[in-house]
């Protein structure tokens, strides 16, 4: 298993997607209302309905709104990867073609990133797609059980990327 480089990560608005996601799994939300995922997953309950509204345009959880509304997984978590969630939160074109923000290549044999982006941001895609939701509520999971005493464990920021 290796780690996707470091300059890699996943905008702030996927992170509360995922962690909202998550917490729709979890028992503590078991209502589905936005609010009670708001407070359980610690995104900003002023956010969490942009980020819901571009999550069901995706097709990843369906929304239903008035007394009886609520909002759900559309699929089972096995089914829904960190791409789509990604897809759905930033565009398609989350990962950008260019890493020196350039609209278009303009000199091929000037730009050190020419050779291998393209490549890597195929490869990130791959792997994102691979990283199912059901997986991230597993590592959640774990990593939500104190280590042993004795021992201390350092919760990263970001969400290290495994890669198989």
């Amino acid at each position: 298993m290796t780690i996707l480089p470091l300059m890699f990560s996943l905008s702030q608005g996927v992170g509360y997607a995922v962690k909202a996601l998550v917490c729709m799994e979890g028992r503590d939300c078991a209502t589905q209302y936005t609010r009670a995922i708001a407070a359980c997953s610690g995104v900003p309950a002023s956010y969490l309905p942009k980020i819901f509204k571009k999550l069901a345009a995706g097709g990843v959880i369906e929304a239903k709104r008035g007394r009886s509304g609520g909002t759900r997984l559309a699929r089972i978590p096995e089914r829904i990867s960190l791409l789509e969630i990604a897809e759905a939160v930033e565009g398609k074109d989350f990962l950008p073609d260019c890493l020196l923000g350039e609209a278009y290549c303009r000199d091929g044999t000037a730009c050190p990133c020419r050779d291998f982006w393209p490549r890597e941001r195929e490869r990130i895609r791959r792997e994102l797609g691979r990283i199912s939701l059901a997986r991230m509520i597993a590592m959640e999971r774990s990593q939500a059980n104190p280590p042993p005493l004795g021992r201390t464990s350092a919760r990263p920021n970001r969400l290290p990327i495994p890669i198989s």
